[in-house]
């Protein structure tokens, strides 16, 4: 998609997403500085990408200067604390790290490798004036339709995909997880059901994103039935998945006491369309691309009984998305 003759229209808010077509861009906390962008392409192509065989990519380690670990402990404490308080019964904590840009890095190559590692993900390169040049390949669903029917997941629980662990099958997964998954799936059928009775669901179960493995919950509801699709996605958006319960609480707690921006990271993007399909995705396993260097942004959900090293490796874990395309 490319938009030529003009810049992506700003939106006061998601509600005015309704009955638009286009590609939507939006941040995790709409604001002046970060407002959700609609593009409307004036040239759309479809391309066929060719099957080609990767080898296993190894992890390596970032974010392992000791300052960089020092805050994310401190933020934590934070974080953690506000749960067991009771305050919350759930908050997701983001953190970034950046490292150089290669010289060498072609962007158009980063976007086809994204494509053949991560076949299941939405995997998407962008470049808006308002947002910068972004890439992800993002596993989450916020919300996606065509025909009479919407769909949209609860993507809650994440570790390493455990070795030989094949398609299809369930991996053993920890109480915390398992809690994780139900106040996310929950607050998806609530939040669901105050716009229609007819919701079906399908989980919790395994699901497999490269070497990832998460606990997924899939929903559906008759689109017919919604009414203002603008609505429904402001209802949804942020889950707690990337957020927090109670969700405004979280989203205002995590903005004043975050030690990072999340600008466009855990919001969603995606195109839409009111009389064809819509595949709008939460912005997660992203990387934001600068002229000198790489900012890639990654978020673990914390409850009462998380540790601040059973987080971090999380975080490392979901780095681990966009710098495998840098080996």
């Amino acid at each position: 998609m490319a938009q030529a003759n003009s810049t992506p229209e700003v939106l006061t808010s998601v509600l005015d997403i309704s009955g638009r077509e286009g590609f939507v861009m939006a941040p995790f906390e709409p604001s002046p500085s970060h407002p959700v962008l609609l593009m409307q392409p004036d040239m759309v192509e479809e391309r066929v990408i060719e099957a080609q065989e990767l080898a296993e990519i190894d992890d390596f380690a970032v974010g392992t200067q000791s300052g960089e670990r020092k805050n994310y402990e401190e933020v934590f404490a934070c974080f953690h604390n506000a749960v067991v308080s009771g305050q919350f019964s759930k908050l997701v904590l983001a953190r970034t790290t950046e490292i150089d840009r290669p010289e060498s890095v072609d962007l158009k190559q980063l976007f086809l490798k994204a494509c053949h590692l991560y076949p299941r993900a939405f995997v998407a390169l962008f470049s808006m004036p308002q947002v910068g040049t972004w890439l992800m390949a993002t596993p989450e669903i916020l919300l996606e339709g065509h025909a009479n029917c919407w769909q949209t997941m609860a993507l809650a629980g994440t570790m390493k995909r455990p070795n030989g662990l094949p398609e299809g099958c369930d991996a053993i997964w920890s109480d915390k997880d398992k809690e994780e998954q139900g106040y996310v799936s929950t607050y998806i059928s609530d939040t669901l059901h105050r716009f229609t009775d007819n919701v079906s669901s399908d989980g919790p179960y395994t699901a497999v994103a490269a070497h990832l493995v998460h606990l997924r919950t899939d929903f559906s509801i008759r689109k017919s039935e919604v009414g203002n699709v603008g609505e429904l996605i402001d209802a949804l958006y942020p889950t707690p998945a990337v957020c927090g319960i109670p969700k405004e609480q979280a989203r205002a707690f995590i903005f004043n006491n975050e030690s990072v921006s999340r600008r466009y990271y855990s919001g969603f993007c995606g195109p839409i369309s009111p009389s064809g399909n819509t595949h709008l995705y939460v912005s997660l396993r992203c990387m934001e691309i600068m002229s000198d260097r790489l900012r890639l942004y990654a978020g673990s959900g914390i409850l009462g009984d998380s540790t601040v090293e059973g987080e971090w490796q999380e975080t490392q874990s979901k780095l681990q998305t966009m710098l495998r395309l840098l080996r």
